[in-house]
């Protein structure tokens, strides 16, 4: 591990100009925990939305400081999440289809399976497989690199990242509750995945009961006010309200153990809203996220951030916060810390194909302005799509469109085709409903925002232009999932153990007498000694690729 890693606090807390010595701002070093949510949009106390009683979070953003213009990279869980393990644009990888197949949580190399046969086609009518995106060998899971330098980390419980996650990435992912595997006197980088407000949750917790009431809520204007919606949105608010909860718990948590004292918090969600034009939306409503970091020692404490910052800059960030300079590859950049970077002047959005529906949107965010290209304009905005369906409400707006029952800004987002540009002003409109696109006024911002789209497509080389098909041809050639070669283990006389392996850009875990058989695996990064009796094992894995068979010494 880097010594001046503990350096960290004599550097945040100066800028602040607290008095301390070097000695009292060495002696531990710093912990990360994330907290990650599902689904929600900035809509709780800490952003202004009374309505929704958020005390647990309320209180990180006063110690902390609070991200006013914080977006994900797509408005879906996997490609997302994919964005934030990578650091990279899914669809610059051709990982921004939603999902690749059952890979929501991690599973040994032994018990995964792969389907050759699903009911998704992509925009060519091709059918599609199950699959694991495979990435270009220089991209790993930012975790490694924590782990490289002494960090224990631990995910708890969901990966969710297009590919199976390497056992190279995590110390541990299986279970939930996992706070107990950390190691005493060892730093770590800890999350805790909520599900509390994912989509879902809206039929799945339809019976616990209410802790905001139907005449409580607001309703965006793009709904119509009826009981159905109301409903919802109070299951929804009353989910939030649920999170928060758990979110004091771990917060106890961690002070029962004494680590606020020396552990970056931050709180996050991997997308926007959960409900019809919310999820899945490649504007506003689907991208904006709530971001806070509390830091130790309230450090920066009550502070409003309204730099743009895109949650795959999560993972150079934490890099950052702990003295590990990030990567040259990544597409995100650390917004804090040692190695922080220049403010974004934009945010890019993709929306392909989800679950069985297939799309193709592209926007641009300002942080005022919001710019996004339709591309296959002949089909409508809200197109079917069964999981969402299951939602009450979103059924119910179906229902009333076919019906011919919506009027004004309720049926706007049912339009049976699509502008080939929409361009909205959130300071007037923050629920996109009126489109800009074709005002004299406004022409100067879309020549702008249209052609910072296109220089970051071609700058990408934007996958959503290729059917999907051909993408997995290019992971697969003859559509053959690739194989990781095994680990070659070479012994000195000293007892020196050298692994290395023929795939490039693979990585090697290892386990050495009482670890063998457990699902941990540590990440080679240098020889290591064993004495000449001592069991060894190792397995080699890529990304996207199958694990290589396990050697032994």
């Amino acid at each position: 591990m880097k010594s001046n890693i503990y350096s960290f606090f004599l550097i945040l807390f100066c800028v602040k100009s607290i008095s301390v010595t070097a000695q009292e701002a060495t002696k531990e070093p710093l912990n990360v925990v994330w907290i990650s949510c599902e689904d929600v949009g900035p809509i709780m106390g800490a952003y202004g939305v009374d309505q929704i009683k958020t005390p647990n979070i309320d209180k990180l953003a006063a110690e902390g400081v609070r991200y006013s213009n914080a977006y994900s990279t797509v408005g879906v869980c996997a490609p997302s999440r994919f964005s934030i393990i990578t650091s990279m644009y899914p669809a610059r990888l051709g990982a921004h289809n939603m999902r690749t197949g059952d890979l929501n949580n991690y599973k040994t190399p032994e018990n995964l399976t792969l389907k050759t046969i699903t009911n998704r086609v992509d925009k060519a009518g091709n059918p599609i497989p199950e699959y694991e995106v495979v990435t270009p060998e220089i991209v790993k899971p930012f975790t490694q690199y924590l782990r490289a330098e002494g960090y224990y980390c631990i995910n708890d419980n969901k990966c969710d990242y297009q590919f199976n996650a390497p056992f190279t990435a995590w110390d541990h992912t299986l279970g939930s509750n996992l706070f107990d595997k950390i190691p005493e006197n060892q730093p770590f980088f800890y999350v805790k995945n909520s599900y509390t407000t994912h989509e879902s949750r809206i039929w799945l917790r339809k019976d616990k009961p209410l802790t905001v009431f139907p005449n409580e809520v607001i309703v965006p204007d793009y709904y119509p006010d009826i009981p159905e919606v109301r409903n919802d949105l109070a299951i929804k608010y009353s989910n939030i309200e649920a999170l928060d909860k758990e979110v004091g718990q771990l917060l106890k948590d961690l002070e029962a153990k004494d680590l606020l004292k020396n552990t970056i918090i931050f709180f996050w969600s991997d997308h926007g809203g959960n409900l019809l034009r919310q999820k899945r939306a490649v504007g506003n409503s689907g991208l904006h996220v709530p971001l806070i970091i509390r830091y130790p020692n309230m450090y920066k404490a009550g502070d409003v951030e309204d730099a743009l910052v895109s949650l795959m800059d999560l993972g150079p960030t934490v890099m950052s916060l702990l003295d590990i300079e990030p990567p040259d590859h990544t597409d995100g950049q650390a917004f804090a810390g040692r190695y922080k970077k220049e403010s974004r002047d934009y945010i890019f959005g993709s929306a392909d194909r989800f679950d069985e529906s297939t799309d193709m949107q592209r926007s641009v965010l300002d942080g005022r302005f919001v710019y996004i290209k339709n591309f296959m304009t002949e089909l409508p905005l809200i197109f079917r799509n069964k999981y969402r369906e299951k939602v009450p409400m979103n059924k119910k707006l179906i229902d009333m469109d076919i019906n011919g029952e919506l009027s004004g800004d309720a049926a706007y987002i049912f339009m049976k085709t699509k502008p080939v540009e929409e361009l909205y002003d959130l300071r007037t409109d923050p629920h996109e409903v009126h489109n800009l696109a074709f005002n004299p006024a406004y022409e100067s911002k879309l020549m702008e925002l249209r052609t910072a789209l296109s220089k970051w497509q071609t700058d990408i080389d934007d996958q959503g232009f290729k059917p999907e098909s051909e993408i997995i041809k290019g992971f697969w050639p003859n559509m053959i999932q690739p194989v990781t070669s095994d680990v070659m283990i070479k012994i000195n006389s000293d007892g020196l153990v050298q692994m290395s392996c023929d795939t490039n850009g693979a990585s090697i875990g290892y386990q050495t007498e009482a670890m063998i058989g457990d699902d941990r695996w540590l990440l080679y990064t240098e020889p290591i000694n064993i004495t000449f009796t001592q069991k060894l094992m190792a397995r080699a894995i890529r990304i996207g690729y199958k694990a290589s068979n396990i050697t032994s010494n």
